[in-house]
């Protein structure tokens, strides 16, 4: 009896990426990637493939930031320098910002080729609150937006990013703003950090009702998401189409992180990978990137990895059941605003 396919994921990272040294005490410390290696390690997938990143060139940067912004970041290689209050770089920083960018990059080669079906990029600094011409909130390079300029480049006609790191993306949002070739779903926390996301912030141009935003209060939990996540960004995702689906994977929405304030657990991790992963397999041959982004409780993150993993390699995730009246509304209100500028016709 043959034995039914199983999906090969391909991790990209590099322990070079170790040498970014924000500062001693600075929550995005090289600790991080330690702990998301050891959830794929200890991961039940039998088929994980792991390479090693490119970094990326200007060029590739240049389709997301400004080239001056570029520019300026590369002859700060080498040495220590602080780019906003929460950014700061060591020595070894800009090689890993680099790397982080140029993992994605691959990502995308690997998933669009079918050389991979799915793919998990294990990288820091994270990237989605770089904007065009400055980092912000850790971030130096917007990695994903980066990585979805290069699936466009290589042929994609339609990208779906979606975000659900704790902190809205605003630099990925800025970027695709005007634009209907990207569809940008981030459920984050709000009001809070960096302050953007509103539900009635969804684009402009040939970009309005691309960009959908589900502001949610603190204290929400795996069965919060979950709903959102199967009663509007499944539909929405349905009469999109996209060709390949992005995940900004942040993991401080966990009950355990110090600084998101939510209820999200290991298994509502897994569950919500487990609806992109179906939505994939229904419209974009499968094709989905993880793309690490926040998450600072090292045992929570390294579990959550750990659960994506799994799931991205065709563990059944969980369904958690019993949302709150708040994310209830929230969903009610996100399909009205979807409707409204014609996302799910």
């Amino acid at each position: 009896m043959s034995q039914p396919h199983l999906p090969t994921t391909l991790v990209l990272t590099d322990e070079a990426m170790l040498g970014h040294h924000p500062g001693r005490f600075h929550a995005e410390s090289p600790a991080r990637l330690e702990a998301a290696l050891r959830g794929i390690a200890k991961a039940d997938h039998h088929h994980i493939v792991r390479r090693a990143p490119r970094i990326a060139t200007a060029d590739e940067l240049a389709r997301v930031h400004a080239r001056r912004y570029v520019d300026a970041i590369l002859a700060l290689r080498g040495t220590r320098a602080t780019l906003d209050p929460d950014t700061h770089l060591s020595e070894g920083s800009v090689g890993a910002a680099l790397l982080a960018a140029g993992a994605g990059l691959g990502a995308v080669d690997a998933v669009m080729r079918g050389e991979a079906s799915n793919a998990f990029v294990a990288v820091r600094p994270p990237g989605h609150h770089a904007i065009a011409d400055h980092a912000m909130g850790f971030c130096v390079f917007n990695n994903v937006a980066v990585a979805a300029e290069h699936a466009l480049a290589l042929g994609a006609r339609k990208v779906l990013i979606v975000d659900w790191d704790v902190h809205a993306g605003n630099g990925t949002e800025a970027h695709f703003y005007n634009r209907s070739d990207v569809l940008f779903f981030d459920a984050h926390r709000y009001p809070f950090y960096p302050g953007s996301g509103a539900l009635h912030d969804v684009g402009r141009d040939e970009g309005v009702g691309y960009t959908l935003n589900a502001p949610m209060p603190a204290g929400l939990g795996d069965a919060d998401y979950a709903l959102l996540f199967e009663r509007v960004l499944a539909p929405v995702a349905a009469a999109y189409k996209p060709d390949i689906i992005f995940i900004s994977a942040g993991y401080d929405a966990h009950r355990d992180d110090p600084l998101g304030d939510q209820r999200v657990t290991d298994e509502g991790f897994a569950a919500l990978t487990g609806i992109v992963t179906r939505i994939a397999r229904a419209h974009a041959g499968g094709r989905v990137i993880m793309m690490l982004e926040g998450g600072y409780d090292l045992g929570a993150l390294e579990r959550s990895v750990r659960a994506s993993v799994e799931v991205l390699g065709g563990s059944t995730p969980p369904e958690p059941r019993g949302a709150s009246a708040a994310a209830e509304l929230l969903a009610h209100d996100l399909l009205l605003v979807a409707s409204r500028y014609h996302v799910l016709t």
